[in-house]
């Protein structure tokens, strides 16, 4: 749909889920409200062209739609519902389509980094994307561990939940909110927008997204501003890990953790404070391998502060990034993250002679062992 002749802005409405017992969200639920909107709320414009897809069931179609919308010179707004998938071959965040399965899921669905090349190019604080997203389990752990992000220049709000319950596919009650506002005549800024929307769906157990193009990232108003001293959130999270709720420890500590970046920015000693609260909370919920990355993640930044390889904190880190890797029972995981940590052991050796050998000595005898590739005639 184009509408006027003036200035030109575009909006790409993109609900997709698999069909069948795959599917997570009733993400197509959330376009007959969208489709209300008027197009001057989606494209930021007096006019605009407005592009919706349905349950899309190919991948290439869907990129050939995304690489226009982002090569229009205007504004852009871009909706996505849906959910989201973890290749567990490359590790890398894939949006599920109506014929994705998890066996073809490189094939099926539309791989993250596909998104963030595509807007690349465009002119910082053109681009806005709004996301109500469901993020499989594994997919969920790897967004606790690395975050979801688009790139410099784009603003990214939205949430993501972890799964709903077996049998029930949930609503996209964010977009919802989100479309309600809009229908009503209001357009308020988007991150005001985004806090009402987030307070109206309920973000318990969510990780809410607040990345601003002109701004370092912010947590919405829904969630509160760090207490002073004693009122840490510390113990409260620690409190529901231990509790079993770890899915709720993690998303609690990634919303401090962005608000650390936000307000500190990123290296700071609070965001690094975090993610180390993040590494001890994957341990505690028997995630070796998140654990073990986050706190190789914790002593990279710490490096990148200028703190010495043997300072003490510096050192503690990668001694718990090295015991963690010890404990990975999947030997393919631990061939992966291996290479990591015997680049970090070697600026880091730590106070026990002989640590970076024995890294590389169980990564050689993990790399013998593994299965020989089968040769195709």
């Amino acid at each position: 749909m184009i509408t006027g002749d003036d200035m030109m802005g575009t909006a790409l409405l993109l609900a997709a889920a698999p069909t069948g017992r795959g599917r997570l969200i009733d993400a197509t639920r959330v376009l007959p409200t969208l489709a209300a909107v008027p197009p001057s709320a989606l494209t930021r414009t007096p006019s605009g062209t407005i592009v919706e897809l349905a349950d899309p069931t190919d991948q290439q179609t869907v990129l050939t739609r995304i690489r226009a919308a982002a090569a229009a010179p205007g504004p852009l707004t871009l909706i996505l519902a849906g959910q989201l998938h973890l290749d567990t071959r490359q590790h890398q965040l894939h949006l599920a389509l109506a014929r994705t399965t998890p066996a073809a899921l490189r094939y099926t669905a539309l791989p993250w980094t596909w998104l963030v090349s595509e807007l690349k190019p465009r002119r910082p604080d053109t681009t806005r994307v709004i996301v109500d997203l469901i993020a499989a389990p594994d997919a969920w752990q790897r967004i606790l561990a690395h975050g979801l992000t688009l790139g410099h220049g784009t603003s990214l709000y939205g949430r993501v939940t972890p799964p709903p319950a077996r049998h029930r596919a949930a609503e996209p009650a964010y977009l919802q909110a989100v479309a309600s506002t809009w229908r009503s005549g209001l357009n308020p800024p988007l991150p005001e927008l985004h806090a009402k929307a987030a307070a109206q769906a309920g973000h318990a157990g969510a990780l809410l997204l607040a990345v601003d193009a002109t701004a370092a990232p912010v947590l919405p108003r829904t969630v509160p501003a760090p207490p002073e001293p004693p009122e840490d959130p510390l113990p409260a999270i620690l409190a529901a890990a231990h509790a079993g709720r770890h899915g709720e420890a993690a998303a609690l500590a990634a919303r401090w953790e962005h608000w650390a970046l936000g307000t500190h920015g990123p290296g700071s000693a609070e965001a690094v404070h975090w993610l180390e609260v993040r590494a001890d909370l994957a341990h505690v919920a028997g995630d070796p391998a998140g654990s073990c990355e986050l706190w190789m993640a914790a002593a990279t930044a710490r490096l990148a502060r200028h703190q010495a390889p043997d300072d003490a904190a510096v050192v503690g880190a990668v001694d718990r990034a090295h015991h963690q890797w010890q404990q990975l029972p999947d030997p393919r995981r631990a061939r992966e993250l291996g290479p990591d940590l015997v680049s970090l052991r070697r600026r880091v050796p730590g106070a026990r002679p002989g640590a970076v050998e024995a890294v590389r000595r169980r990564l050689e005898l993990l790399y013998s062992a593994a299965p020989a590739p089968v040769r195709s005639r």
